[in-house]
């Protein structure tokens, strides 16, 4: 996956620079020039570059060990290699103090080069293998993580950072796939209960009676089954932060209980005569829009105006399309690496599809798109014919089509349902991502409905 990892070579002599970068593109990266110091930065204020290497000696105000430490305030983590047709013992310690990885002499030798980049370049895939590894284990999310350069993402980042500490409760709302779960650990692992658990719960998932014992757990004999006392998610997040996932869906009663909790944060086990206090701050979530569930009936209005004390609401990634190509190099990075396949990139055919699609499953559906396009393919980049089924679903969207006549709602849902699970061999994930609905909502309703897989 070199194609991944990008290099600048920084040198004022052009002849020189451009040698050095075709040796580098012979061995199959991705790399640009630069031929000043001033021009090296200003690249890389635009560009993460993994490799840098700097000629010593540049006219203009900014040599290589300037260059260099402009370089290391914008990315850290970058290998800058320095370049000398002058070695001497001091400037190779001045270099090697100032954060160079490597300092070489000119004339370069290219199987010197070759070996000293591929070196670099499989330390930074473990590297990045480790950090993936690391983030799944302990789903520790911060705002770095959230990939996006549109300015209403970026906002929304700005009003979540600056309310990580608060303990003010965050209503996030969304469509299915958008990364509401994601903002919500940003937002518990930036602020002050970063130490203390946070735990997720999913009220869509579970019935009433289950879901209020999940919540507020029970004592013992509460209800048959009920063999010991049990810890509710409340009681486990103790002086940490409890995420509400879909919180339009939980039933007058639990609204009822749960606002009590947001009031006075204290609540009674099933089954239980005893108060439990908490301290814990609640961040909920929800796809459905609560302010017309409110006016309808069917959410409590002051339950509302509880959860609603800082509203994020996350725009649909057709709204934020500047985001898809970002979003699909991560995720074809990230998946290459789970997979163990070498997939360069997307092509620009193959981007064009991603682009042109509404992606009613947001991130999470391009997520899958990313993987199901990387597990088929058999060229060095995923194309246009790798995602034909993206471009056939977002065809499908557009043709005329009308429903029979006299069909229900519930009868159409579930001639939907069965025709997404057949189309994507009955992949629970791949379905709810494209339907644009949780997986646990999914499950419900294959119930439901009876359908088979």
């Amino acid at each position: 996956m070199k194609t991944h990892w990008q290099i600048l070579v920084v040198d004022d002599e052009e002849v020189m620079a451009e040698s050095l970068a075709a040796w580098l593109r012979e061995d199959g990266y991705a790399v640009d020039t630069a031929n000043s110091g001033r021009d090296a930065v200003e690249k890389a204020a635009q560009r993460d570059y993994a490799i840098y290497f700097v000629d010593l000696k540049m006219p203009g105000g900014m040599d290589g060990i300037e260059t260099m430490m402009q370089v290391r305030r914008l990315h850290a983590e970058a290998s800058i290699i320095i370049i000398t047709a002058y070695a001497t013992v001091d400037t190779a310690i001045t270099a090697m103090k100032e954060g160079a990885q490597e300092y070489i002499v000119k004339p370069c030798n290219p199987e010197e080069i070759s070996l000293l980049v591929s070196r670099i370049i499989k330390v930074k895939n473990l590297q990045r293998e480790n950090s993936i590894l690391r983030k799944k284990l302990s789903r520790q999310y911060h705002f770095g993580d959230v990939i996006s350069k549109s300015a209403r993402m970026q906002d929304i980042l700005k009003l979540a950072q600056e309310v990580s500490s608060l303990r003010s409760t965050v209503l996030i709302q969304g469509e299915s796939g958008t990364g509401k779960e994601l903002i919500a650990r940003a937002i518990h692992n930036s602020g002050d209960r970063a130490a203390k658990p946070f735990v997720a719960v999913s009220c869509a998932a579970l019935a009433e009676t289950l879901l209020e014992s999940e919540l507020f757990g029970h004592e013992k004999g509460a209800f048959t089954g009920a063999n010991q006392q049990r810890q509710g998610k409340f009681e486990m997040a103790e002086g940490g932060t409890i995420f509400l996932d879909e919180i339009g869906d939980i039933s007058p009663k639990l609204q009822v209980d749960l606002l009590r909790v947001l009031q006075e944060r204290r609540f009674y086990r099933v089954g239980g005569s005893e108060e439990v206090k908490v301290d814990v701050r609640v961040i909920a979530a929800t796809h459905v829009n609560l302010q017309q569930a409110v006016a309808e009936g069917k959410f409590r209005d002051d339950l509302y105006y509880r959860l609603n004390v800082i509203e994020i609401r996350i725009p649909p990634l057709r709204e934020r399309r500047e985001d898809i190509p970002l979003l699909a190099q991560h995720f074809l990075e990230r998946i290459s690496h789970e997979l163990g396949k070498e997939v360069g990139g997307i092509s620009d055919s193959g981007l064009k599809v991603l682009l042109d699609h509404n992606w009613p499953g947001n991130v999470r559906e391009l997520e899958n798109a990313i993987e199901r396009a990387m597990v088929t393919c058999r060229g060095p980049e995923l194309t246009e014919d790798d995602f034909a089924f993206v471009a056939q679903n977002g065809q499908a969207g557009k043709a005329g089509w009308a429903p029979p006549a006299g069909i229900t709602i519930e009868e159409m849902e579930k001639l939907l349902i069965a025709a997404t699970l057949q189309r994507t061999s009955g992949n629970i994930k791949e379905s709810a991502a494209v339907l644009g609905i949780d997986r646990s909502t999914l499950y419900e309703k294959i119930k439901r409905y009876e359908i088979p897989r």
